[in-house]
């Protein structure tokens, strides 16, 4: 079956907001409506819908208007099966001694990698982006460094493909707590299905929170080694509540930043208390390492 979508972009999170309620009155009814951030650090917006047939154009056109959007760009996408698409492109991952994988590739892990096992459909975090390989990388480095961890936690989660590499990287008899929170439900229940495929039950815990405001984190911290990778504003807010969480001398590994962003999160946690201890650049994106001053 065609489905059809209608994509625009705007200033502010409160306008777009606004902007995909109402794109969700029109008739016919799009099946979808989403909102996304555009990593650039503009403070743009872009507004989405989905359609199972064509979208009335003069109804986008006056809502573009109303709330002083670009206008919409509709397109018309052919019927595919996305998630063979996805299995066709993604391809193994390396980063570090890890193998991020799909089940379509288990023949080709290599002989003593660490194998991460995330499906197709589940395609957010499965490695290819440049923060989550620069995340593992940096795990790998300071598990290399003899770096020992007894409490850990990924916030932001996602797949929660870094837990999970944590988990790989250092035995229950060490590591005695590994969290995975998420703001989003949906993200923790694939987080949890995929703690489950990588027969890591009992090893890594996944939540949903706001943030770090949950008694689970509060109770496991402090915490040895803290993962964010999210966006570079939510970094910037949650500065003071991770590295409170934090034991002295513990790590931050912190993702989801554009090079050009680095420095000034790197200096907003350098006065939380924190010294930087390696940066990546991985394409667009920054991996920082920084380290709880004792």
């Amino acid at each position: 079956m065609t489905t059809f979508t209608a994509l625009t972009t705007l200033a502010g999170q409160d306008a777009a907001e606004a902007l995909a309620a109402d794109l969700e009155t029109l008739e016919p009814a799009p099946t979808g409506v989403g909102i996304f951030e555009i990593e650039d650090g503009a403070g743009r917006w872009e507004v989405g819908g989905y359609f199972d047939e064509a979208p009335d154009r003069a109804g986008l056109e006056l809502l573009a208007a109303m709330h002083g959007a670009r206008p919409f760009a509709v397109s018309e996408l052919p019927e595919m099966d996305w998630v063979a698409k996805v299995r066709r492109e993604l391809v193994p991952v390396e980063a570090g001694r890890f193998f991020v994988y799909g089940s379509h590739d288990a023949d080709k892990l290599p002989a003593g990698a660490e194998p991460l096992l995330i499906e197709a459909a589940m395609a957010f975090g499965t490695g290819h982006h440049g923060t989550t390989q620069g995340c593992l990388r940096a795990l790998d480095r300071l598990a290399e460094q003899g770096l020992g961890a007894r409490s850990v936690i990924d916030v932001g989660c996602g797949t929660a493909v870094l837990a999970m590499g944590a988990a790989r990287v250092w035995p229950r008899e060490t590591l005695h707590s590994v969290l995975a929170s998420d703001i989003d439900e949906v993200a923790v229940e694939v987080a949890k299905a995929n703690v489950t495929a990588n027969g890591l039950d009992g090893r890594v815990r996944c939540i949903e929170a706001t943030g770090v405001d949950h008694p689970e984190i509060a109770a496991a911290a402090p915490f040895d080694l803290i993962f964010a990778n999210i966006l570079k504003g939510p970094l910037i807010d949650m500065a003071g509540d991770l590295t409170g969480l934090l034991a002295p001398g513990g790590r931050l590994i912190l993702s989801g930043i554009l090079n050009e962003q680095a420095d000034e999160l790197i200096e907003v946690y350098r006065r939380a208390g924190n010294s930087l201890e390696y940066r990546e650049e991985i394409g667009d994106w920054t991996t920082t390492t920084l380290q709880r001053n004792s």
